[in-house]
């Protein structure tokens, strides 16, 4: 007869139970004050770089220059292989150290992508940013293999709380995105504490939180449930184009130039051209350098020109190819909001509506997250719109994150996310996004 296997001692009882809670109070609080504060100090460094570089649109001419810079510096600190995001994933999957040089070296490339117009977002940055800071945290502390892993999701879950005001988001998006189809219920309490905490420390030096108003919101009935289902598919195609873009660029610029300096400064001259493109049609328009939150704002509104998406997601593709420093999740809602405001009309829906669609579910497409992208939703839309943004309207947007979850595929921004479970029935596939095998 087999013998029973023995529980640890202590850690299922009540006392046992307490101790861990109480451990995690304090290991939350401790990295939503520090890694908050930085995204809080990374938050003000980027106004200042962006305000910079529209008081002197000149900068832009040192677009090729910013890129071997990023490149020399990730050389000199022995990080010329760094993959960004991916590095976290795999940190919280498997529990691999997060070196805490990535910090500086990133807040600081991706103020010099944005200085020099490249176009690229924040939160890519501030994941890795809470991500090294907290791994480091747990080393100092002696944490285990499992609580390692936790507490690297905890700083993850309050740098991207303090710096878009989304603390339910931030916790989710911190356990549901390694793993797609498993969530890491033990993280709960520590990572929504520590995006609350990392909230606070934003909201103590009056970071303002992201949020917009929506307008148009219709009612749920057979007819709006067929233009949402309509955008969800259209949002899907769209998601899967733009992974495949950022995925493609890296491999072209590899195989076309030679090195990472020429590879870098080639991708700065581009978005130079591109920029002075744009301007046949648009005179002046710096519209799709850095994040491109004006144009972002007035698509929510109503207001897109119809070759916003396409121009931002080719802006931001050569950007990164290259080299460049900064996130994704900033231009996929450019990219969504632009695009949802421009077809939502077509189908019968207000601009503004569609542009609202457009974001959470162009980021659900790209990340693999619908429980993240619906808590988006309502920390994003349901502030200002709060009377309109309940019941029945929650259900259009639902329904839109499902069909764009289930068409969108196995793409992915991430290449080291894993999806475990299947999106069309119920079946244990255990493969990484971008996989080609279905």
């Amino acid at each position: 007869m087999q013998a029973v296997q023995q529980r640890p001692p202590g850690r299922f009882t009540q006392a046992g139970q307490a101790l861990t809670f109480i451990k995690w109070l304090a290991f939350a609080a401790i990295c939503g004050v520090v890694c908050g504060g930085v995204a809080t100090a990374f938050y003000y460094a980027f106004s200042m770089v962006t305000d910079l570089r529209h008081q002197n649109p000149w900068l832009l001419w040192l677009l090729p220059l910013g890129g071997v810079a990023i490149v020399q510096l990730y050389r000199v600190c022995g990080m010329a292989g760094d993959r960004g995001t991916n590095f976290v994933l795999v940190a919280v999957r498997e529990n691999k150290p997060l070196r805490l040089r990535t910090a500086p070296l990133v807040f600081l490339s991706t103020m010099i992508t944005h200085l020099v117009g490249g176009s690229s977002g924040r939160e890519g940055a501030i994941l890795q940013i809470g991500g090294s800071i907290s791994s480091k945290i747990g080393r100092w502390m002696r944490l285990d293999d499992k609580d390692s892993r936790v507490i690297t999701m905890c700083g993850m879950a309050a740098a991207f709380s303090a710096l878009f005001g989304t603390p339910l988001t931030a916790a989710m998006f911190a356990m549901e995105v390694t793993s797609v189809g498993v969530l890491y219920y033990a993280a709960m309490v520590p990572c929504v504490l520590s995006a609350i905490v990392g909230l606070w420390m934003a909201q103590l030096f009056h970071v303002p939180a992201t949020a917009f108003t929506l307008e148009g919101i219709p009612n749920l009935s057979p007819l709006t449930l067929l233009q949402v289902i309509g955008m969800g598919i259209l949002f899907a195609l769209l998601s899967i184009c733009f992974c495949r873009l950022m995925h493609a660029a890296p491999h072209l610029y590899e195989k076309y130039l030679p090195g990472p300096n020429t590879r870098a400064a080639a991708g700065g001259a581009l978005v130079i051209a591109l920029t002075f493109l744009v301007w046949l049609w648009n005179p002046g328009s710096y519209d799709y350098n850095g994040a491109g939150e004006a144009v972002l704002h007035a698509a929510v509104s109503g207001h897109a020109r119809p070759e916003a998406f396409l121009l931002k997601m080719l802006f931001t593709t050569i950007t990164l190819g290259a080299g460049f420093k900064g996130g994704e999740i900033v231009p996929v809602f450019f990219t969504g909001a632009t695009f949802g405001c421009t077809v939502g009309p077509l189908l019968g829906l207000h601009p503004s509506f569609g542009a609202g669609l457009g974001m959470v579910c162009v980021f659900c497409g790209v990340t693999n997250c619908p429980i993240s992208s619906l808590l988006l939703a309502l920390e994003l839309f349901a502030g200002d719109s709060l009377g309109l943004f309940t019941g029945q309207s929650l259900c259009l947007f639902g329904v839109c994150l499902a069909v764009s979850y289930m068409l969108s595929g196995y793409y992915g921004l991430y290449s080291e996310q894993k999806i475990l479970y299947s999106k069309l029935r119920p079946e244990f596939i255990d493969k990484k996004a971008n996989d080609k095998e279905i």
